[in-house]
């Protein structure tokens, strides 16, 4: 990293304000005399509406407005939310079923916004809540993954929302004909609520003739594109920020109709809004992530190399289309599908269904967890009927070195990697010598201990494109503005640090904008583990356009030709010149020549292609087979992040996605009863992962720097959690193994463990 920084471990900056109490989230900087929403939520999951009467509600102490849907209607208001969708395998349409605002005729899940009271205060909006009057005709819920029940959507009358398809499936099917051997398996991958430490807010300002929205989201333009659709005003009429934001995890990076609904109810009453969610709220009403079942199956042939790779997964889509759902499953899950390994052919088959669930969206990897979670499963479980050992089978399935720029059969290229050199590191880093010794030692003492391996990759995601701001202020400072948005990165160390290294401006000095679209008018968000690679390649293009202009400008001061004006990342120097000015020292320079066209730089570059994250996780559990307790004893990791700006950032990333992989994998599932109830609706009831329930995770870099742009970089933020889920469930697999369990799925809590070792079903908890 000589050329492009110093790469050091430095602590974040931003942890000040945040732990001193200090930091500005959404509920903490809504106008003083802002009135406040409560959110009338559906009791059932499926229910045909018969009346809404909130006339006693909008007579109620201190209510300002009541809004439903037929109100947003007769305002001129685009009701309908927009969704992504795929085609299906014939070539057709998916269903496409409109999403409103708020419910209209019909209830499609426990939690679905119904109507928004706006009072003086939170209580008085709460309790005319209560005065809404409500009947519907109750229809059976549906809750599983399959065709039929009672429609959620007249558009999908089976409940299948599409079926696709990528891949040969004929050469698919060819190969496994003539393959030596076959493994199938049978994986499920347990829904999860995010539970960001800050739940979603807003609030909303109209002044007569622009909107402003500050809500913490993951970038600001998917809601302005969203509440120009919506109030049908001009964009320039639209502002939309984002101030600190308390954790995202991709379920805040999508549009929610509560945003909507406030910034309409600003505009009619001309006056601020705000809303908060709260916990059990936000557990009914927050994008669920993961939720899918699958088969898996491969193809070897004699020498046990992969020929085919097959996937048949049915997700669940919820109640509607999300933003970005139906190509989370699809498209996404897809461009790691064969993950590490050399396969020649490949089909997978997605079916996705309604149900009446809050729907499912991103969360921290967006279909490349999913995608390796099942391959490396079904790899652990190969080795096992093929009687080889699974490091071995993985290293023998490598795709080489010599074998990039790699073609995948999803369509995605690889531009480089060397894992069996990461492998190699993992095995010395976990003392994989030392685990039959701990083994051993564990059963004697009555507890079965076992040892799981992933190797993931994955893509960075998003936007190829961003751009860099860079502003030279009066007071001798400088902005930099940025298309991202932090909800907890570091994102304000790391880009003033690496301006800071290029540019030899003093990080105090060095200011990060972020989230204002006023201030902004173009940026991908953060999400993919884009961040820090578009962002700071975006940063170097300006820094090389600053270079450029400010050694034009300073040919005349210097006497020199602008071509012999060199910059050494602190000063601008030239043979023949004494003058020696740093970048801040020009940029008073040209302020006092008048040049104010030399104080604001802005650039946008592209990247040519994605880059490719990859590594291995080893972790060991003990189980204590009386009580069903498994333990997370040691987790280690071993990343090719490509070149690192801060190292010390890039293993915070991946201590937290572990851990938000071992919440999976041990404790968290979503549970809705026949009727389509939430019975893990707050924290008495759903298990978050606490600082007992992990172990020390050991991170080391491994890096192979990434030809797809000129920094080597590769992206950090999903990684932790991609490789978590297989890592822990091989682990749980390899302990019960020799007790005749033979199928293991996540979470491992005691019970369903201490089922799994009496040979019982799992139960659904």
């Amino acid at each position: 990293m000589d050329k492009f920084g110093k790469s050091q471990p430095i602590t974040r900056v931003e942890d000040q304000r945040f732990l001193t109490g200090t930091g500005r989230y959404v509920d903490d900087i809504a106008p003083e005399d802002a009135l406040h929403c409560y959110v009338f939520r559906a009791p059932v999951a499926h229910g045909v509406i018969t009346e809404l009467d909130v006339s006693e509600a909008r007579a109620a102490e201190g209510v300002a407005l009541v809004v439903t849907c037929a109100d947003l209607e007769e305002a001129g208001v685009d009701i309908s939310m927009w969704a992504a969708t795929v085609k299906n395998r014939d070539g057709t349409a998916a269903a496409a079923p409109v999403r409103p605002i708020l419910a209209r005729d019909k209830m499609r899940f426990v939690g679905e916004p119904v109507a928004v009271v706006v009072a003086q205060t939170y209580e008085q909006a709460r309790d005319a809540a209560e005065l809404i009057m409500l009947d519907y005709d109750e229809l059976p819920a549906k809750t599983d993954m399959a065709q039929g029940g009672a429609p959620v959507h007249e558009e999908a009358p089976d409940n299948r929302a599409f079926d696709w398809g990528m891949g040969d499936e004929a050469a698919t099917e060819a190969a496994f004909a003539s393959a030596a051997r076959t493994v199938r398996m049978d994986v499920d991958d347990n829904r999860i609520i995010v539970n960001s430490i800050e739940p979603r807010g807003c609030f909303a300002e109209w002044d007569g003739t622009r909107l402003h929205l500050s809500n913490n989201g993951q970038g600001v333009w998917v809601h302005k594109n969203a509440l120009v659709k919506a109030s049908k005003l001009d964009e320039d009429a639209v502002r939309v920020t984002n101030p600190d934001t308390g954790g995202a995890f991709g379920m805040k990076g999508m549009g929610y109709p509560e945003y909507l609904v406030c910034a309409h109810a600003a505009k009619v009453l001309g006056r601020p809004t705000r809303w908060m969610s709260e916990r059990t709220e936000a557990m009914l009403s927050d994008n669920a992530g993961r939720d899918l079942t699958s088969t898996a199956e491969l193809a070897f042939d004699a020498d046990n190399r992969i020929t085919a790779y097959r996937v048949h997964t049915k997700c669940n889509l919820g109640a509607y289309n999300s933003q970005f759902g139906q190509l989370i499953q699809t498209q996404l899950f897809s461009r790691v599908l064969m993950g590490v390994y050399d396969v020649q052919t490949t089909w997978l088959q997605v079916d996705g269904f309604y149900t009446n669930t809050v729907q499912v969206d991103a969360y921290r990897g967006a279909g490349r967890p999913e995608a390796i979670f099942l391959l490396e499963r079904i790899m652990d479980q190969a080795a096992r009927e093929l009687g080889v050992d699974a490091w071995d089978l993985r290293r023998l399935n490598f795709i080489k070195p010599d074998q990039f720029p790699y073609a995948t059969t999803t369509g995605e290229t690889y531009d480089v990697g060397d894992f069996d050199k990461v492998l190699s590191r993992v095995a010395l880093e976990a003392d994989r010598a030392g685990f039959d010794a701990r083994r051993d030692a564990d059963a004697a003492r009555g507890l079965l201990r076992g040892q799981g391996l992933c190797y993931y990759i994955e893509s960075i995601l998003g936007d190829p494109t961003e751009g860099t701001k860079v502003v030279f202020r009066e007071d001798g400072g400088v902005d930099i503005l940025v298309g991202t948005q932090s909800g907890g990165q570091g994102h304000e160390t790391v880009y003033a640090k690496f301006l800071s290294d290029q540019t030899g401006i003093p990080m105090d000095q060095i200011t990060v904008v972020q989230g204002d679209s006023d201030l902004i008018k173009q940026g991908g968000g953060t999400g993919g583990s884009r961040s820090v690679t578009v962002q700071n390649n975006a940063t170097l293009v300006t820094v090389a356009k600053i270079v450029e202009t400010f050694s034009a400008f300073l040919a005349d001061e210097m006497g020199v030709p602008a071509a012999e004006i060199g910059f050494d990342d602190e000063r601008f120097r030239a043979e023949g010149s004494n003058l020696t000015p740093t970048m801040l020292e020009v940029a008073q320079m040209a302020r006092e020549k008048g040049r104010d066209d030399l104080l604001v730089h802005h650039e946008r570059v592209t990247l040519d292609a994605r880059s490719f994250p990859n590594g291995a996780h080893v972790c060991e559990v003990v189980i204590d087979p009386d009580t069903g307790i498994a333990t997370i004893d040691r987790y280690t990791v071993v990343d090719d992040f490509g070149n690192l700006i801060n190292p010390l950032l890039a293993e915070g990333q991946v201590h937290g996605g572990v851990v938000q992989g071992i919440g999976q994998a041990v404790q968290e599932r979503v549970v809705y009863d026949e009727d389509g109830q939430l019975l893990t609706a707050s924290f008495m009831d759903y298990a978050m992962p606490r600082a007992t329930d992990v172990p020390y995770i050991s991170f080391t870099s491994e890096p192979v720097p990434s030809t797809a742009n000129v920094m080597g970089m590769k992206g950090c933020g999903e990684a932790g959690t991609v490789g978590a889920l297989a890592a822990v469930s091989n682990a749980v697999q390899d302990a019960l193994w020799a007790r005749g369990v033979h199928r293991v799925d996540m979470p491992f809590t005691p019970h369903r463990v201490w089922e799994m070792l009496q040979g019982e079903p799992i139960a659904a908890e």
